[in-house]
């Protein structure tokens, strides 16, 4: 609020001191750097969400496992409160399991639904793919490029947290190049349910290399602007990734836990 003080109308002699006086603090004044608990918390809870969505996708959460509430606070370093709020974001994904009166648990990889989420998601990227290769822009490839490049080091010197990192930016690249904001949306839907049977896809018989050669082979169609074979390869290339889960799935023993 400005002060017309010290006019020539002679308001000079007014010496007023609205601070002392009111005691208010206009909110202009508020210390910096003073955050809303209630942000900070908001704040908390996703970073705990983001670190245990990592922790199931990679398996040191397991499928059954109930959750420990006092571990979990102590390693991701937060409170009860926040945990709780990041368990139900997980819930929401199909990660977690709340039960009344019980302890959450990690979900089982729901089997029976993996070959219509994997169907589904190879025809969304498949259009992605070639709406992308019309719209996407010379500085979009360039990008692609480069994370191309970074994955097959990652590959090269066996980094495969890393890889499987780069690996789900290029396809969340790809969808982003389509530049249509429903599409984006329902594959980031989908995608958040497929991240921990793609980890675990990678454990096939040299899925981990046919899938690098398959990406190398979906940016030269990019790049030539074929949106027909972009489309194509990239479908082809999630449905196998699905069908390379089935492979793992008949090697192991996982099964939806009794309840």
């Amino acid at each position: 609020m400005r002060r017309y003080f010290g006019q020539a109308n002679g308001l000079e002699t007014a010496k007023i001191n609205v601070r002392s006086e009111t005691c208010v603090q206009p909110k202009s004044e508020t210390p910096k750097g003073r955050k809303s608990p209630k942000l900070k918390r908001m704040g908390l809870h996703v970073r705990a969400a983001a670190r245990m969505r990592t922790m199931i996708i990679r398996g040191e959460l397991p499928p059954g496992s109930q959750t420990q509430e006092t571990r979990l606070s102590k390693e991701l370093g937060v409170s009860r409160t926040p945990l709780r709020e990041a368990m139900k974001v997980l819930a929401a994904e199909g990660l977690i399991e709340l039960r009344p009166n019980r302890s959450p648990r990690i979900a089982g990889l729901e089997v029976d639904g993996i070959s219509e989420l994997f169907e589904a998601l190879a025809g969304i990227e498949r259009l992605a793919a070639e709406l992308a290769a019309e719209r996407a822009t010379e500085r979009d490839l360039a990008r692609l490029r480069t994370l191309q490049t970074r994955m097959e080091g990652h590959h090269r010197n066996g980094k495969l947290d890393e890889y499987f990192a780069i690996n789900g930016e290029i396809h969340n690249t790809i969808v982003r190049m389509a530049r249509n904001t429903p599409l984006r949306e329902a594959h980031e839907t989908l995608i958040s349910r497929a991240e921990r049977a793609r980890y675990l896809a990678l454990g096939a018989d040299r899925r981990w290399s046919n899938s690098v050669e398959e990406h190398a082979a979906i940016l030269v169609a990019l790049e030539a602007r074929d949106g027909e074979t972009s489309g194509r390869l990239l479908s082809a290339h999630v449905q196998r990734t699905g069908t390379a889960l089935w492979e793992v799935l008949a090697k192991t023993t996982l099964r939806r836990p009794a309840a």
